[in-house]
């Protein structure tokens, strides 16, 4: 599908921000072909859409058309970071830096550098929050020990995984467990 007929969308993280897309295209007769996480493909040129309308009625709901190369490039990379995190329960995680270069067949340095001027922080960084932030809602539905969470989330050891949590939180995970009001992140806002 041609650049001509997709729509990048930043802020989409779950399976009920496409579902809540596709419901604002259907608002405005855009017809499209499917809907993923950060992009919208569309049955229709672009130029036929009336995008400051359809931009509005996004925003309003949390989400952004994205219009230039690298704000794209970095909401992409983001999505598949929250894809690898939050949705390959089970899968062993790939080298990110590898995994990264063969999605989007650019030099890694490429996209590191991109990412960390648009957003402040390291591929890495984003990588590590978003494990964390998938840590404690497995531990918050308390339906796995922490030795599981931690080979889940593909750190080496539980102590690895214990030292990123605290750091991170100033919890370990097992006082996380404990808290009343567990503190969590949307994964927009990480």
């Amino acid at each position: 599908m041609s650049k001509k007929h997709s729509l990048h969308i930043k802020n989409m993280v779950c399976n009920r921000c496409i579902m809540a897309v596709e419901d604002t295209l259907r608002k405005h007769e855009i017809p499209f072909e499917k809907v993923e996480l950060g992009k919208a493909y569309l049955k229709t040129d672009i130029d036929s859409v009336d995008l400051p309308a359809l931009s509005k009625d996004l925003l309003d709901i949390g989400f952004e058309l994205l219009q230039d190369e690298k704000s794209r490039l970095v909401e992409q990379i983001k999505n598949e970071i929250v894809r690898l995190v939050h949705y390959q329960d089970g899968e062993s995680q790939p080298n990110i830096s590898e995994f990264l270069r063969n999605k989007f067949h650019k030099d890694y340095s490429v996209l590191s550098g991109v990412f960390s001027k648009e957003t402040g922080i390291t591929i890495e960084k984003y990588l590590i929050l978003q494990k964390i932030e998938r840590a404690k809602e497995l531990l918050a539905y308390n339906e796995m020990n922490i030795s599981e969470i931690s080979y889940l989330l593909d750190y080496s050891s539980v102590a690895h995984f214990s030292a990123q949590f605290k750091k991170i939180t100033g919890y370990t995970p097992s006082q996380f467990r404990k808290l009343e009001g567990q503190e969590r992140k949307t994964l927009d806002d990480i």
